[in-house]
């Protein structure tokens, strides 16, 4: 196994596009590390610099003690498994497992061997004589796996993987992808645009806008302390509100509301006063129908817009005059929408109607209208 490093690494097509800026990483040796953001953000030019697809403009790549720059793909001891897979079409699943080793020349009793073991760790023993035009796409995907984990590499790199399959197999073959690192424990480096991807793999996240690292922190961290606006949006489904609010005398106004901070928001702020943007989770909203309000807690005549009843929740998008706000699928905060509620399953609501939601004090996040930044 071997740790990857991104030291200062920059790199800017011909058309003069900079695809990633400067970035510096550490995946640790035997992490599980995702790369995510929008499409565009430079995430898979990472993964593919790591891989020797792609060449720095400026910086080093660093696999355990050794700087690849210049080293051949071939040289660098990573296995790659391709959003498309990649499988030979004309080959059967044990050929094209076991087709890495016969380029290294492995005796065929050892490739015989060493396919069979890596079609059992992976559920596909039976599928062996199969090509793959016959297997389905979790199936395929596990071929994938299994020719990139044959060599026995450092490294693992993965573009993207599950994108091609259904939602219910996605989901399979997450919990799959988990068990396989915990039993191989190689250094991995997954990339994605699936929020709930890197949510549920992920020790670590790094979260990339434009080329640029924005955080990078366990699952937990970044959803409960990102480190700003564009994180608080990207990370979490649906996405964080925001209110334009003004931050005076330890509260926080808003229209004609006013929301009493906790002691413990406070002893964070210090001394900031004036204009933030105040940012809630879906589930910092509560049905003053079914849930006691309390001091700490400020109550907001709402009307409805729309409301979806998902069994386990119920999510509630609503207006409030004068303080509602939007979030765009980039991160940028765009106000003058609606806001979204997670709510009680028992929440029963139609469209037009008014109700009364009340916001957790304790739970707020505050960001600098200016600049984003978490305060």
């Amino acid at each position: 196994m071997a740790s990857i490093t991104f030291r200062s690494v920059t790199k800017q097509f011909d058309d003069g596009t900079v695809a990633v800026d400067n970035l510096d990483l550490e995946i640790r040796d035997g992490e599980f590390m995702i790369l995510v953001g929008p499409s565009g953000c430079g995430k898979t030019t990472a993964l593919r610099m790591v891989a020797g697809l792609e060449h720095p403009t400026s910086g080093e790549i660093i696999i355990g003690d050794r700087i690849v720059n210049d080293l051949d793909p071939v040289d660098r001891d990573t296995s790659m498994v391709f959003q498309n897979y990649a499988l030979y079409p004309h080959m059967t699943v044990r050929d094209n497992i076991g087709f890495p080793l016969r380029m290294q020349n492995i005796p065929k009793p050892e490739r015989r061997r060493r396919v069979e073991d890596a079609a059992a760790l992976l559920g596909i023993g039976e599928l062996l004589e199969r090509k793959p035009g016959a297997l389905s796409g979790g199936q395929r995907q596990r071929v994938a796996m299994g020719r990139a984990i044959i060599r026995h590499p450092t490294t693992f790199l993965m573009d993207e993987p599950l994108s091609n399959l259904d939602a219910k197999l996605r989901v399979q073959m997450r919990a799959e992808l988990v068990k396989l690192h915990q039993r191989l424990g190689v250094t991995t480096l997954y990339v994605t645009h699936d929020q709930t991807e890197a949510m549920t793999l992920g020790e670590r996240v790094a979260v990339l806008n434009r080329g640029v690292i924005q955080q990078v922190d366990t699952p937990g961290e970044l959803y409960n302390r990102p480190a700003n606006t564009f994180v608080a949006t990207f990370i979490g489904s649906p996405a964080m509100n925001f209110l334009q609010a003004r931050l005076s005398g330890g509260a926080l106004t808003f229209s004609t509301y006013r929301l009493e901070l906790s002691a413990r928001t406070l002893a964070r702020l210090g001394t900031k006063e004036g204009d933030v943007l105040l940012g809630l989770r879906p589930e910092h909203f509560f049905d003053t129908r079914l849930v006691p309000t309390s001091t700490e807690q400020c109550s907001l005549p709402v009307t409805v817009e729309l409301i979806e009843q998902l069994g386990s929740e119920t999510l509630l998008y609503f207006r409030a005059d004068g303080i509602d706000a939007e979030q765009t699928s980039e991160g940028e905060v765009e106000l003058g929408g609606a806001l979204v509620a997670r709510l009680d399953p028992r929440t029963q609501a139609s469209p037009g109607e008014r109700l009364v939601l009340a916001i957790d004090a304790d739970r707020a996040h505050l960001f600098d209208a200016a600049t984003g930044i978490s305060l």
